[in-house]
């Protein structure tokens, strides 16, 4: 998905309707995965905000309601504004901000700390370069600019670095599942060395590529001692082609790894048929509840009419912001963030 400048990811995604609402039995509760054995870490405290190491401390039930809302000013203020006034609309307070860089862009900057005053967690979508490149070493200086930027911003994030690298237009960069593994490990071991242990590093697919046979999301994955939430991406696309459908196949991949599950974006995105944005966004509420192993869901608000047209905004959809008012209503979804200071002291 475009998002007026930079890329955002591609529209594809679901839409089934709710057992409930059909008479069926209801499918029955994924459970958690069990705590991961590799790698264990020691929980901290970072300016009052729990870290495992691994990033934010999930929560412990529930899951975070995050968005991304394209701003009508490209300011700090005035994305945290665009965030807030989707919160106003859809009568949920944000608890997860997201913001999108370019791969030579510095951050965290004053975006991520107006963010963090405004009480939300922070997810940043990192995008990437040639991967031969980065398992070279030709921009170590600036992944170390980056990690020690993360490390002194002095709370727990979590960091989306390519995203959908499965994407077919990507392969130029990306090239194969193994050049991304090690470009993956090469940024990440930086991280580790300068000490960036807040940042959680989430693997992030799209859902797509769990269903395409041509596109193979699982070959890149880098190991689970490389990733610290696994996470996908899911829209209905013009054929509303079922939430869960889609990610049954994601969730079935997800279930073999201890590790708690984002989605990094979700959203109606074309008008279909009478019901079908609310009928959408009813079903993707009923299966995240089902599914306790995710543990956040990031809408992306956005407005596009030049190149693939798209809206997932609810202003001309009074029926779907009833669908995703119901969402935002629901205890589940109403898990806060928590909050501290960035740039204060830390316990290293």
């Amino acid at each position: 998905m475009k998002r007026g400048h930079g890329t955002v990811a591609v529209l594809v995604g679901s839409v089934l309707a709710l057992a409930a609402c059909q008479g069926e039995t209801p499918a029955p509760i994924t459970p958690a995965p069990p705590a991961s054995t590799a790698a264990p870490v020691t929980p901290r405290s970072m300016d009052g905000l729990a870290t495992t190491g691994r990033g934010p401390q999930m929560p412990a039930q529930g899951a975070w309601l995050g968005a991304w809302v394209k701003p009508s000013w490209q300011t700090p203020s005035g994305r945290v504004d665009a965030l807030a006034t989707f919160g106003e609309q859809t009568g949920g307070r944000i608890a997860l901000g997201h913001m999108f860089h370019e791969w030579e862009e510095d951050f965290p900057g004053p975006t991520e700390h107006a963010m963090q005053a405004a009480g939300m967690l922070q997810m940043i979508s990192w995008s990437g370069t040639d991967t031969r490149s980065i398992a070279d070493g030709v921009y170590d200086q600036l992944i170390r600019q980056r990690a020690q930027a993360i490390k002194d911003f002095g709370v727990p994030v979590l960091l989306r670095w390519r995203w959908e690298m499965d994407r077919p237009n990507l392969r130029q960069s990306v090239r194969s599942p193994e050049d991304y593994v090690a470009a993956w490990k090469h940024i990440r071991a930086i991280f580790t060395e300068v000490g960036a242990t807040n940042a959680g590093w989430v693997w992030c697919p799209h859902v797509q590529g769990f269903v395409e046979s041509d596109r193979n999301a699982a070959a890149y994955y880098p190991g689970d001692d490389q990733v610290d939430w696994l996470c996908t991406d899911v829209y209905p696309g013009k054929e509303y082609t079922g939430f869960g459908e889609q990610m049954d196949a994601f969730m079935a991949f997800a279930r073999e790894r201890p590790r708690p599950v984002l989605i990094g974006e979700f959203g109606v995105t074309h008008g279909g048929k009478p019901g079908q944005r609310a009928a959408w966004l009813r079903e993707a509420r009923a299966y995240v509840k089902r599914h306790p192993q995710i543990k956040a869901v990031v809408y992306f608000a956005a407005k596009q009419t030049k190149g693939p047209e798209y809206d997932s905004t609810f202003d001309n959809d009074p029926e779907g912001l009833a669908a995703y008012r119901e969402l935002t209503a629901d205890p589940y979804f109403a898990v806060p963030a928590p909050t501290a200071t960035p740039g204060g002291p830390r316990s290293n």
